[in-house]
């Protein structure tokens, strides 16, 4: 086949230099009729198109190879086999030939069968405060130098281009709403759409074309916020493709290579300000004379604003074990022992965790991530101390018991008397009803004294909540004595005698 560079020699030497075809064949090695069809032809590329592939190894095996074809076809999508796939089951059942020609045959095929239409996208135009984006994607990271594969929560607003991304060790329903409240916070209001995903959390199940049924929890949340969702078609991302775009390019630019923090809290502050920083500098993809910051400024005016963050949390009803713990997202979580054995509501956010017990709060912790933690609050249990005081010194939950020093040292000394472990439950108990602080005082108070007597010490924590007595008393006006009386004992014997009448005067 003849080059370009070949043909414009020939051309240039022809009607350029005014050479002869003789003179020009002579020069380029290049035969007569090759230089006058180079000539005639006036192309500046000569190109081979084959008008038949033969198949000659292939042979009596195109007809199955037919019948395989149509076969994996007429499967579904994620049902069908890969032509490497149907070029083993060939091999298998005698073919000879290589892997290049099934895979030639089947691209004819597929085109004569219509399967490779390609598909055409119409470009999407958004006006400012109009939609937002959302979509989760899998990063990879190191805390606290483990590495970890965490969630991230990405946003872009449809029309500045602006994006706000934030890590979550999970992708459950109180990590979503979580990311909306800061999302919303970081943008300084919302879109009056939100296009996502049919994600479980947000889509309870997909209906007929556009309609969904939207997880309650999430509705009230897009109600709070004045938010249309709108869910994409299934399997069609290019139907909130700024996003899917951000989701590789953040990626590319955030993780690689993997970043390195000591928690979740430092690394969404990374990420706070990278988002930042990258929006400042970046140019809009449509207008190229401004950067994405400020095309946001003037979107943002457009905003819905917000007033408080959404309550997001999720909640779930379990029964306390009988030892006082609750399970939820694979950790236990300890509760007032006396709602042991009861049913109870779970109140999870994403960082905390709520423990409700007809209508009262019986638990409030900081939620933990991981597996088969138990997490303890040691006054949990308190009321049950009080019944089974020997607890205290092997009960799990007082093993790390931080109590100031004071309490310690007054606890060490006690366990050392028999009775020492009721005695230090009480001043617990004291601790409990008046504040810790109190108790810590009395306790720095009795140490000084030379004293550790749980008498004296309840003495003293029960003075230090006494209400203080004024040092003098006013008396109202009205109430004062003009006219001082005088004792007379005589009057009581004229009473006795019946002398005096009770209605008497002084």
């Amino acid at each position: 086949m003849l080059v370009v560079e070949t043909i414009a020699k020939v051309r240039r030497l022809f009607f350029r230099d005014r050479k002869g075809i003789k003179e020009i064949s002579r020069d380029l090695n290049l035969s007569r009729n090759t230089v006058r069809k180079i000539i005639r032809s006036d192309q500046t590329e000569h190109l081979y198109t084959r008008t038949t592939q033969p198949f000659p190894q292939l042979g009596t095996f195109l007809s199955r190879l037919d019948d395989l074809l149509t076969e994996n076809f007429e499967r579904d999508k994620r049902q069908r086999v890969t032509v490497r796939h149907i070029y083993e089951i060939l091999v298998s059942e005698g073919y000879s030939g290589g892997y290049d020609s099934v895979q030639r045959y089947a691209m004819k095929w597929r085109r004569d069968h219509g399967f490779q239409n390609s598909k055409v996208f119409i470009p999407l135009s958004f006006k400012p405060g109009e939609a937002y984006q959302f979509d989760w994607s899998y990063e990879d990271v190191i805390l606290g130098g483990v590495v970890q594969k965490v969630k991230v929560a990405h946003f872009r607003l449809c029309h500045s281009r602006k994006f706000f991304v934030v890590a979550y060790p999970r992708e459950s329903m109180e990590m979503l709403f979580d990311a909306h409240n800061r999302a919303f916070k970081f943008f300084g209001g919302t879109c009056n759409r939100g296009i996502y995903d049919n994600m479980a959390t947000a889509v309870k199940r997909v209906l007929r074309g556009k309609e969904r049924e939207f997880n309650k929890r999430f509705l009230q949340m897009c109600s709070h916020y004045l938010v249309e969702p709108v869910a994409c078609t299934p399997a069609a991302g290019w139907e909130k493709g700024q996003v899917e775009r951000q989701v590789s390019d953040i990626r590319k630019t955030f993780f690689r290579p993997r970043p390195c923090f000591a928690d979740f809290d430092e690394l969404n502050e990374w990420l706070v300000d990278r988002c930042r920083a990258l929006a400042a500098k970046r140019k809009h993809p449509e207008d190229k004379n401004r950067t994405i910051d400020e095309v946001f400024v003037e979107e943002q005016a457009s905003l819905v604003p917000i007033n408080t963050p959404f309550s997001g949390y999720s909640e779930h009803e379990c029964r306390v074990s009988s030892t006082s713990l609750v399970r939820y997202d694979r950790n236990h979580y300890s509760v007032a022992c006396h709602a042991a054995g009861k049913g109870v509501t779970i109140r999870a956010t994403a960082t905390t965790i709520t423990v409700f017990y007809e209508g009262e709060v019986v638990a409030d912790h900081q939620r933990r991530f991981g597996r088969d933690k138990t997490i303890y609050n040691p006054w949990h249990y308190l009321d049950a101390l009080q019944r089974k005081p020997g607890a205290l010194r092997n009960g799990a939950p007082f093993q790390d018991w931080q109590l100031p020093r004071s309490l310690r040292l007054i606890q060490k000394r006690m366990m050392q008397h028999l009775g020492g472990d009721r005695s230090f439950v009480e001043i617990l108990c004291a601790a409990n009803r008046y504040g810790l602080d109190a108790a810590d005082a009395a306790c720095r108070k009795a140490l000084s004294q030379g004293t550790t007597q749980s008498e004296v010490i309840l003495n003293l924590i029960a003075r230090e909540k006494e209400p203080a007595v004024p040092a003098t008393i006013s008396t109202p006006k009205k109430l004062v004595l003009h006219e001082e009386p005088t004792a007379d004992c005589a009057r009581y014997d004229r009473l006795r005698k019946g002398g005096e009448s009770c209605s008497a005067t002084n």
